[in-house]
């Protein structure tokens, strides 16, 4: 049941609005890479290990990703426009936690913060513009312009970053949000429209806690697995995950006003744009997060000069945008998703030949590759989530569609991330056993040098006799993790590919499933007894 109706068309002020909107989620989005750009000088000023670097990078995304379900029913319940102030002035205050830690337990914490921060504000931008521009090519174009500026922010974020390294410490990079949330606020309260469509069905509360916990141990659990002294940590996390996964979907089936509408997200236009569009995107931020280390760390990059090299990403999210939105309604979501698949893959194999003495401009291209197939990506991902789910629902939609790149991101820079510390950890701990010296180094100094690649360099800052052996066995080492990241993201897409052109309808079917799921939620809506949506396809 809802409060009220959105307009026929399109809001008043539209291009006001949007632009409130596009900014919020600008804000949510430019957090989540800004500390991989600072990730060396953050590990040179905590010691800090690989896991724990890796739980820098992923903390902001892993924050949005476990509580953008619960919050995003909030949300639909007591106003989008209200929470989204709260997010935009709360990350400000997480902001300023993040910049100034003192320990990386401290930035640790506050990069969840950020997260849970944007969490409160992020859904409630794609919920917004779907309660307010009607079905079609307007509100069609709306979202391919959020869904691009929302993936690009990323790369804005990192180009920035390496621009204050230059001048600043490492906590500059977490500022860069703080001007924008400000400018946000108040073209927020001044455009944009307050109680459009909202639910005033209650939030299942036990079911926003149990998702929250489960997102919280599934990336955890990702990101502690593979590394060499925490396994059993990622093996208990993981399990607590599947445990959580059940008793969320009991939940869900037995909640008289379930947090995530299980008949909804069993409709065929909706899980599989998702599942599709959460390794896509995923995939961006995976391989931004590895190639910002292995670029600084291996081919001597300085912040700047990484940043701009993934430029390209955003220059093909912005080429596409226009073009994915046209081939959406031409061609339907299954062709423009698989072209965006075949870009990634391209980008992923471009990265499968990077090396010690890679050239800039091929660096490049693979970023400029995997844009591109982000912006195909994920304009129809988000488009099919909002056509398949009724306007009373909408914050599942959007906090769908924010799990594509949340817990995408989440799950991709920890899985790629633990790939990497752990290829790093096993090469270099063979090029230890190979070593004459090695019944001479001590097993504090052997963790040391498998801990990370900074780590390593303290090593090698202790020990000058050794200084550049131990440098280029730390290259040497990070090529190797990178390659096998590089290599599991390449499995990934053609795993999302394989879901997406098998599970995914040809276009004149898909237009017949979207418009019986608008005209079973319709009959539903004049019902007054609650009731969950049966799925259709």
């Amino acid at each position: 049941m809802s409060t009220s109706t959105a307009p026929a068309d399109a809001p008043r002020r539209a291009p006001l609005v949007l632009t409130a909107l596009i900014l919020s989620a600008l804000v949510c989005n430019i957090n989540l890479a800004t500390a991989n750009i600072a990730l060396p000088d953050i590990g040179d000023a905590f010691g800090a290990n690989q896991t724990q670097l890796n739980l820098v990078a992923v903390g902001c995304s892993l924050g949005l990703a476990m509580s953008v379900v619960y919050l995003g029913a909030l949300a639909d319940r007591y106003g989008r426009k209200q929470l989204l102030l709260l997010g935009l002035s709360l990350t400000i205050v997480a902001s300023l936690l993040a910049a100034f830690s003192v320990s990386i337990g401290m930035l640790i914490g506050a990069r969840i913060f950020t997260g849970i921060a944007a969490g409160m504000s992020y859904p409630t931008t794609l919920s917004l513009i779907t309660a307010l521009w009607a079905r079609g090519p307007r509100r069609t174009v709306a979202i391919a312009l959020w869904s691009s500026i929302s993936a690009m922010s990323s790369v804005i974020g990192s180009v920035i970053a390496g621009v204050l390294l230059i001048w600043f410490w490492w906590g500059s990079t977490l500022l860069i949000a703080v001007p924008l949330a400000a400018i946000a606020i108040v073209l927020v309260i001044l455009y944009v429209p307050s109680h459009v469509a909202e639910s005033s069905d209650p939030v299942d509360h036990l079911g926003g806690v149990l998702s929250t916990l489960l997102i919280a141990c599934l990336v955890l659990g990702v990101s502690t697995v593979f590394a060499p002294d925490t396994g059993l940590m990622g093996i208990i996390l993981l399990a607590s995950a599947v445990v959580l996964l059940l008793l969320f979907g009991w939940r869900q089936l037995r909640a008289r006003f379930p947090l995530y509408d299980l008949g909804v997200a069993r409709r065929r236009m909706f899980w599989v744009p998702a599942t599709g569009g959460l390794i896509v995107f995923g995939s961006l931020m995976g391989a931004m997060f590895v190639g910002q280390q292995f670029q600084q760390n291996v081919l001597g990059y300085p912040p700047l000069q990484a940043a701009v090299s993934i430029v390209p990403a955003a220059v093909g999210l912005l080429l596409v945008a226009r073009f994915s939105a046209s081939m959406v309604t031409r061609f339907g979501s299954r062709v423009t998703m698989l072209v965006g698949y075949a870009f990634v893959f391209s980008g992923f194999v471009t990265m499968l030949f990077w090396g010690e003495w890679t050239p800039y401009w091929y660096v490049s291209i693979a970023y400029f590759l995997i844009g591109c197939g982000a912006g195909f990506g994920m304009t129809p991902a988000s488009r099919a989530l909002t056509e398949s789910t009724p306007v009373r629902r909408v914050g599942m939609a959007s906090a769908t569609s924010d799990l594509q790149r949340d817990l995408g991101g989440s799950i991709m820079q920890a899985l790629l991330g633990a790939i990497l510390a752990s290829g790093f950890s096993v090469a270099f701990g063979k090029l230890i056993a190979a070593s004459p010296q090695a019944s001479q180094i001590s097993s504090e100094t052997t963790a040391a040098l498998q801990a990370s690649y900074a780590s390593a360099l303290h090593v090698a800052e202790q020990y000058p006799q050794y200084q550049s052996q131990i440098i280029e066995a730390a290259r040497e080492s990070l090529v190797n993790g990178a390659i096998a990241a590089y290599a599991v993201g390449a499995v990934a897409i053609l795993i999302g590919a394989a879901v997406v052109g098998f599970l995914l309808p040809a276009h004149k079917r898909e237009r017949e499933l979207v418009d019986g799921y608008a005209a079973k939620d319709g009959a539903a809506a004049s019902i007054p007894a609650p009731s969950q949506a049966a799925g259709l396809g």
